[in-house]
């Protein structure tokens, strides 16, 4: 984006004066936090898209995120999960109809067509699709499924362009689902990363697992930065994130969910083998409803017959940022869009505002469906 095109973008936020004695962004290093392009630019093309991870790049990303699963062949390409109906065309050619199936994905049984049954060359005749109903398909069937090899070769061509150093955020998807299937992720993650001299801690990279036995034995083939994700099944009416078990501790009998991964103690543990942590927003600020006081239910508390976060007020911030930094820990929570109906009640509809709060929280980055609002808002703070 043109700089006068991005001041004018932040100029248009008109969120209120900073406190005067408060630092700008209380992140780890003091640097402004980053802005993740989450799954490319997501809210305005279909997902893990060249095109997509481009256009967020000309938003002004600092890091692209791809997320990986591997083809029949051995080759890793970004798709949000393995199973591909939902994001391609695959549902819709005659030619692959019999590879639908039935398959478990960590312990959930799923029916589609799997990214493991195609080879490359069948995966290149595939094309992206929207899969969030409230967005635009307005470019589905446009786009091809791209490799981590040419996302990373875009990455260096982009960087060259713009003249600043484009970072990437591979996620390893289902790590343990792939091995079982004997396609395993890390090696030819890592070595992927060496070929483009993209190996080292001070490399733009952050690789990033929902499987803390992943990030240990990523640990062991390279020294790229590492973020646990944390993940939850929802937020209850009371403001209680209800956890969810990492799937790798399912296997191993580990009793711990990822909230639990949060503790103080658990939380030191995480940094042996991680660099920062990569929670689901509602661990670091909750919300809660209003309820009917019969029924326990969350009321319609703005009277549009649909109960979603404009009806939820946010509670007070936790201390799990300051714990992390404590610790060396950097913190980048996800997601964050601008739907109206994904902000609390707090942000009267304002998608900056919603920025604004946890990078006064001291965020080191955020994953971000619209790379223009995040680093629009990041300016106007910045230019306070």
């Amino acid at each position: 984006m043109h700089k006068t095109l991005l001041l004018a973008s932040a100029a248009a936020l008109s969120l209120p004066a900073l406190a005067a004695d408060k630092p700008v962004f209380p992140t780890l290093n003091g640097q402004p936090p980053l802005i993740i392009a989450h799954r490319g630019a997501s809210g305005y093309l279909p997902d893990h898209t060249l095109e997509g991870y481009a256009k967020a790049i000309e938003l002004g990303a600092d890091f692209i995120e791809p997320d990986l699963v591997m083809t029949k062949d051995g080759v890793l390409i970004a798709r949000h999960e393995p199973n591909l109906k939902d994001t391609t065309d695959v549902a819709r050619r005659a030619e692959f109809a019999s590879r639908k199936r039935k398959m478990m994905v960590d312990g959930v049984e799923e029916e589609g067509w799997f990214a493991s049954d195609f080879t490359l060359a069948e995966i290149k005749t595939l094309r992206a699709i929207q899969p969030r109903a409230d967005r635009s398909k307005a470019f589905d069937g446009q786009f091809q499924i791209p490799t981590f090899d040419e996302i990373l070769a875009l990455r260096a061509q982009k960087s060259k362009e713009t003249g600043r150093q484009i970072g990437v955020y591979p996620e390893t998807k289902h790590p343990t689902y792939h091995q079982q299937l004997g396609l395993s992720l890390e090696k030819p993650l890592v070595a992927l990363l060496a070929k483009y001299q993209l190996n080292s801690q001070k490399a733009p990279v952050f690789i990033q697992s929902f499987e803390a036995a992943n990030l240990k034995q990523l640990r062991k083939l390279t020294s790229n930065k590492l973020v646990y994700l944390l993940d939850a099944e929802t937020v209850r009416p009371d403001g209680v994130v209800e956890r969810k078990m990492p799937y790798d501790h399912v296997l191993s009998g580990d009793k711990r969910s990822y909230g639990d991964m949060l503790s103080p103690a658990n939380l030191k543990q995480v940094k042996t083998f991680a660099d920062g942590i990569g929670p689901w927003k509602p661990y670091l600020i909750s919300w809660q409803a209003m309820t009917d006081p019969k029924t326990g239910k969350p009321i319609d508390v703005n009277g549009d017959n649909v109960i979603d976060q404009r009806d939820m007020t946010l509670l007070e911030a936790n201390d799990v940022v300051k714990r992390a930094h404590q610790l060396g820990l950097v913190v980048h929570p996800f997601t964050f869009r601008n739907e109206a109906k994904l902000l609390a009640a707090n942000f009267q509809d304002n998608p900056a505002e919603e920025y604004r709060l946890f990078f006064e929280l001291g965020v080191d980055g955020v994953f971000s469906d619209f790379t223009d609002t995040a680093v629009a808002t990041r300016t106007l703070m910045q230019m306070r």
